[in-house]
């Protein structure tokens, strides 16, 4: 049966700790190339504290420019610079685990040797406030102030509705201009056409006809043709 706390709750088997070998590997070489440079660094004339300091700066520039190269190739920036200075780190590295394995009397360092290792401080400075402030493209451009005409086209202002032109008016209907003739009228009118054949023998005419009622043209017209024969 699987063991179990107090609590009564099963507990995991811890398996050993093992120690990682790449790491191990790691450590060793990262001490023996520390050592190198500190060698190198006080044979070249750089005794107490500063001999320490030389193998602290060369690593950490190419710690630095190894980091600011993955973070450029993630963002698809140029990593030309990076790889640049972590080629100059490497190569200080290198150059002085080779120089210690008896290739170079450390007793009696060359002057172009003494001068590199002096003016290293200036270069590794130099290379990592550069890594530093090289921009990694991962930064968004802020919006550019739009001007009103894009939000004119974007929103623009609702034209005026014309109202549809209004439907011609119908002529009005035609009012007679006849005036209303009294029918006692049109049969003294009859008497008066009847009288005028029998004296002349020809139907009577509307100016006869208007001149013997005293009326105005108008009427005279109206009754002239209420005495027409149907």
């Amino acid at each position: 049966m699987p063991e179990t706390d107090p609590r009564g709750a099963p507990t995991v088997a811890r398996l050993p700790r093992r120690p990682d070998a790449v790491l191990v590997q790691a450590v060793i070489a990262g001490a023996l190339s520390f050592a190198h440079l500190h060698d190198i660094a006080a044979a070249a004339g750089q005794d107490g504290w500063k001999a320490w300091a030389y193998p602290v700066s060369v690593d950490l520039l190419l710690v630095a420019a190894w980091r600011r190269m993955r973070t450029l190739r993630a963002t698809g920036a140029p990593a030309r610079s990076a790889w640049t200075w972590f080629a100059t780190a490497l190569t200080a590295s290198l150059g002085a685990n080779i120089a210690t394995a008896g290739l170079l009397d450390l007793a009696a360092v060359p002057a172009w040797l003494r001068i590199l290792v002096a003016g290293w401080p200036a270069v590794a400075f130099f290379g990592g406030t550069l890594l530093a402030h090289t921009p990694t493209g991962t930064t968004e451009a802020e919006p550019a102030d739009t001007p009103d005409s894009v939000y004119a086209e974007q929103d623009p202002e609702p034209e005026p509705v014309t109202p549809p032109p209004p439907a011609p008016a119908l002529p009005p209907a035609p009012v007679s201009s006849a005036p209303p003739v009294p029918a006692a009228l049109v049969e003294h009118a009859r008497k008066v056409a009847d009288d005028h054949r029998a004296r002349t023998g020809t139907p009577i005419d509307t100016a006869t006809l208007r001149a013997r009622l005293g009326v105005t043209p108008q009427l005279a017209d109206a009754i002239a043709a209420r005495l027409q024969p149907a």
